[in-house]
């Protein structure tokens, strides 16, 4: 090919790709880390048993007795922890026998299970019937999980209105709306969409859960 011909040929390449590269980099942008991998920065554990959690080799290891870890994002900010729309997103591993749980549109306690919004289930092989996967004692995945334990996957929960949409590894094991005469289950009477933060859970000291990539974007 002509030495012309060549550099035409490259610059026009190159110009083409530009717009292709801004759109994928505008796209990541939307995404904020919520765990560094080095320390809990942004999050509160309640004083129940905050030794619950901690990071080793880049990993959030949940491993002891019950305790709620909550997102605050930054002090500064208070809107980063109040989201209404979102795209949540986390690697996932469970230990043998482990059961945890995610929340979000909950708000910080200092003690307990969390009163307001809703539990997206971790539980491969514990004893609770209600799988990885589902909207806990509301849109329950039962008796198998989609996933085994010793292995990471990928967690998504994607919030829109009234919609909530849970993937494991790309496949959405629930599909739920919330109606407009909605009744949450007995004694569960926060489990409602509105607005909050995110916690994640220590079930007990059985139960080890490994967390990495840990991040979310806002929708309209």
């Amino acid at each position: 090919m002509h030495c012309g011909n060549r550099l035409f040929l490259c610059v026009a390449l190159c110009v083409t790709s530009l717009p292709l590269a801004l759109t994928a980099e505008s796209s990541s942008d939307a995404w904020i880390t919520m765990f560094n991998g080095q320390d809990l920065s942004g999050w509160k554990a309640n004083p129940e048993n905050p030794d619950s959690f901690h990071v080793e080799d880049g990993v959030l290891v949940v491993d002891g007795p019950r305790c709620h870890l909550f997102w605050i994002g930054d002090p500064e900010n208070s809107e980063d922890e109040q989201l209404t729309n979102f795209h949540w997103h986390a690697k996932v591993k469970t230990m043998p026998k482990a059961n945890g749980g995610l929340y979000f549109h909950t708000q910080y306690e200092e003690s307990g299970w969390p009163f307001a919004g809703y539990e997206c289930q971790v539980n491969q092989t514990h004893k609770d019937r209600k799988k990885t996967g589902g909207l806990y004692a509301v849109a329950d995945v039962l008796d198998t999980s989609p996933v085994k334990d010793g292995e990471w996957y990928d967690y998504d929960i994607i919030v829109d209105g009234k919609h909530i949409v849970i993937k494991i590894n790309g496949v959405v094991t629930t599909d739920w709306t919330e109606p407009d005469d909605w009744q949450p289950p007995k004694k569960m009477s926060g489990r409602r969409l509105s607005q909050g933060t995110f916690a994640i859970q220590a079930h007990d000291p059985e139960s080890v859960v490994h967390y990495k990539d840990i991040r979310m974007k806002r929708l309209p």
